[in-house]
């Protein structure tokens, strides 16, 4: 079945309806039928267990709302539409479902189901309309390999989407970039693949895609089930990656809707810590007084990039490891939460590996320069005292040969790392015409250089015109960096001269 212009057909669909307004209400109002269709999916498979190990299955969900009992158009005329489709979901389904009876001893399985409601809306006013949606909606069957895998297509469509109409700073990780980052950093079954910034769940459904090859037995089933968890505080997402996570045979999602930024650093205990991280944190954006305040002093940041990055480091079990997605400020960035933070991360953690990503990695979106921080909370061999890195490498991947930029019709794909990994395996320093493209700098070369990690840069015609705001921002904190750099320097003249000038 052709299915790659689903979302196209649903928008057009959706685009007559006098109750909808912009992009967002119309994923909105997508998602949360893809949700209960694709849960009605997982509880068929649930029941085939109970049925064949002799239990009785019961749904959280009361019989007629199920999506199998009212949302199935059998074409003999008995399906709901027009005002009686409205007045059903109005008034019976969403308020059912928005106050369902959870309890302590309600399994994370069901008790979804009322979390992923809590937040969400039904716009459409014109019940026809909204019962062709459902029938589109209805042509996918969830069960069926080849519509799950076609599925992915219309998924990444709904994401691309959902960035196009959301906020600065949040953006669609490449399939490719999280299937990287998750090769490189190999997670194990047992270990537990931890994303506090989940989104859509791209990160997470890449580690169990990486995973799911090594079950072999039923104990492996087991541990796969538990294998990721994840945060994200704003509701669309969160029901996204719900959605995209029982897509991938995970029956409980671990995926809680909070703000992780919420919790005192120093309240975290052992249970909270996880063996892997793979993040793309949210940046330039800003946070608010009362989320800094859960840090220490010394970490306190306007940037919510620079607080994820101490999260992590807080959150990171001893000899657990991470790949984070950063911007080109924090590298360069030397305000006093960064340098603390670049501090921290080189004297208790090894942070063996930056990767500096093209700039068009996150187009259409935003054209800012981004790189990968790869870092273990184990203490390298031979670093020197006080340190837990020893050295740290620096890897520019360049744009792939014919490619002047990616793009929708020119995306990155997998293949487009396998340079990175090539290296990877067999390190060496890299310097040609357009500069260092891959270098060694000691832990005693980066305290030197006041932490600054810009390194291996880019050349000047690679550069790309940033919108005016990213231009402005940008500018700001190159000119913090080189005051900085200035003031150090006068600051040493002054000290040979043996001299104090008040400034």
């Amino acid at each position: 079945m052709a299915v790659n212009n689903i979302v196209k057909r649903l928008q057009n669909i959706m685009r007559q309806d006098a109750g909808i307004n912009g992009d967002a209400q119309r994923i909105e109002q997508m998602v949360w039928m893809f949700f209960l269709k694709v849960y009605d999916t997982q509880e068929e498979t649930w029941e085939y267990k109970a049925f064949k190990e002799k239990r009785t299955f019961e749904s959280i969900i009361p019989e007629e709302l199920r999506w199998r009992n009212w949302a199935i158009d059998e074409k003999d005329g008995s399906a709901l539409t027009g005002d009686l489709l409205l007045a059903f979901i109005n008034d019976k389904l969403f308020p059912t479902l928005k106050n369902l009876t959870v309890t302590r001893e309600t399994p994370r399985s069901k008790a979804i189901v009322k979390e992923v409601f809590e937040d969400l809306n039904q716009y459409m006013k014109n019940g026809i309309l909204l019962r062709q949606v459902i029938n589109v909606i209805n042509e996918i069957e969830f069960d069926d390999a080849e519509d799950r895998h076609m599925f992915g297509d219309i998924y990444e469509g709904i994401l691309k989407d959902l960035q196009s109409a959301g906020n600065a700073g949040e953006f669609y990780t490449p399939r490719a970039l999280t299937d990287f980052i998750i090769q490189q950093l190999n997670p194990q079954l047992g270990e537990t693949v931890g994303d506090f910034t989940s989104g859509t769940g791209g990160f997470l459904t890449s580690a169990l895609n990486y995973l799911a090859p090594q079950i072999k037995t039923a104990d492996d089933g087991r541990l796969f089930q538990s294998a990721v968890v994840g945060q994200e505080w704003k509701p669309l997402p969160y029901l996204l990656s719900i959605t995209n996570l029982l897509l991938h045979d995970v029956e409980a999602p671990n995926i809680r809707h909070c703000d992780s930024l919420g919790t005192k650093m120093s309240d975290f205990k052992e249970s909270d810590k996880v063996k892997v991280i793979a993040m793309n944190p949210p940046y330039g954006g800003s946070t608010d007084a009362a989320a800094k305040s859960n840090f220490p002093m010394e970490f306190r940041s306007s940037e919510t990039a620079d607080l994820f990055m101490v999260l992590i480091m807080y959150r990171l079990k001893r000899d657990g490891r991470v790949a984070v997605i950063v911007p080109d400020g924090f590298l360069f960035g030397v305000d006093g939460a960064k340098l603390a933070i670049k501090t921290k991360m080189l004297r208790e953690f090894n942070l063996h590996t930056i990767i500096r990503l093209p700039g068009s990695i996150f187009s259409p979106y935003t054209s800012i320069a981004t790189n990968i921080l790869f870092f273990n909370n184990e203490q390298a061999d031979g670093a020197p005292e006080g340190y837990a890195t020893k050295e740290t490498w620096f890897y520019r991947l360049d744009m792939p040969e014919g490619y002047k930029h990616f793009s929708k019709t020119k995306p990155m794909r997998l293949e487009h790392c396998q340079p990175i990994v090539e290296w990877w395996n067999d390190r060496k320093e890299i310097i040609g015409e357009d500069g260092e493209k891959s270098r060694c700098f000691s832990v005693e070369d980066l305290i030197a250089l006041d932490c600054n990690f810009d390194q291996c840069k880019f050349p000047k015609d690679e550069e790309e015109i940033l919108p005016p705001a990213e231009l402005l921002a940008d500018y700001y904190k190159k000119r913090a960096a080189l005051d900085h750099e200035i003031d150090k320097t006068l600051a040493e003249i002054q000290k040979i001269l043996g001299i104090t000038i008040e400034k």
